[in-house]
């Protein structure tokens, strides 16, 4: 009984904070990185790292593989999705001229497109409650970037290249909620990170130079975006969405655009108004609002 109480206690509150962290932070460092390369080659370079981590961490756990080539197709589906085209287009926008913040908000619009779809495509009800909340979690996060467009200026092109992103993370959290298998953590993580590997390393060498500068700033992104994002916070990602449904698993991206932010404050010095603030507080109440586990 302990041990129940202790699982739905981590996947209630400690899964959900630790990946709003990780993902969040992703934004800031993601933009520090891609200062010192071109962002394919980047993300290659990303998935190589992950790919040196996994394999040898394969080998040695020896982790059961999927056992039917529809779960093999289910698992790299959303692997492309996300390790693909998300993260090409989320950096692509970077590169760009949108900043942290402002990616981060159009990325948190996701819960009203995965609310939206899923009563016609998962048969999940939201309710009164919780469409409350993921309004006032899009009040909250529109605060943020209201009080941001103050002091940046966004590219028509960069934010195009975000909602691309957008859709592709909206897609594949549907996708992974509606077709998504139990899997052993490091296959499955192995299989999206080599899709990822080998459909980004060919596009960054037909469409870019390759550009890496090897600095400082590029290497503390890299080791933050493999081990924080692409090992931890991606799988605390699909492990919730397997545990609970994916309008309430999706509200917690409204809390990206706040966090965000603080970390691009932080680590960018992208500057931070007093509007951003109440932004942040709003989205908090949405989000506790949205995610709220009902007693039976």
């Amino acid at each position: 009984m302990a041990a129940t109480a202790f699982d739905r206690a981590l996947w209630t509150w400690a899964a959900p904070l630790s990946f709003v962290l990780l993902w969040s932070s992703g934004f800031a460092f993601a933009k520090l990185g891609l200062e010192d390369a071109d962002p394919l080659t980047f993300l290659a370079l990303r998935y190589a790292v992950v790919l040196v981590i996994l394999v040898p961490l394969a080998l040695v756990l020896r982790p059961p593989l999927p056992k039917s080539p529809r779960t093999w197709a289910h698992i790299a589906a959303v692997g492309f999705l996300i390790q693909v085209v998300y993260f090409s287009f989320s950096y692509l926008a970077v590169t760009k001229g949108l900043s942290a913040s402002a990616n981060a908000l159009i990325a948190a619009l996701q819960p009203i497109l995965v609310a939206l779809a899923s009563p016609l495509l998962l048969r999940e009800q939201v309710g009164a409650k919780r469409w409350l909340g993921l309004l006032l979690g899009l009040s909250g996060a529109a605060l943020v970037i209201l009080a941001r467009a103050a002091v940046e200026t966004t590219t028509p092109l960069g934010v195009t290249l975000s909602v691309l992103a957008l859709l592709a993370l909206a897609a594949a959290t549907l996708y992974e909620r509606r077709f998504g298998v139990e899997a052993h953590p490091v296959s499955a993580n192995l299989i999206q990170y080599v899709i990822g590997f080998a459909f980004l390393l060919p596009l960054a060498a037909l469409l870019e130079p390759m550009r890496v500068v090897w600095t400082v700033n590029l290497g503390i992104a890299l080791a933050y975006l493999v081990i924080a994002n692409s090992l931890i916070s991606v799988t605390l990602l699909l492990a919730m969405l397997r545990r609970g449904e994916a309008a309430r698993v999706s509200a917690l991206f409204f809390l990206t655009p706040p966090m965000a932010a603080l970390v691009a404050f932080a680590v960018l010095g992208e500057p931070l108004p007093p509007l951003a603030w109440v932004g942040m507080a709003v989205a908090g109440a949405g989000v506790a609002l949205a995610t709220r586990v009902t007693s039976r």
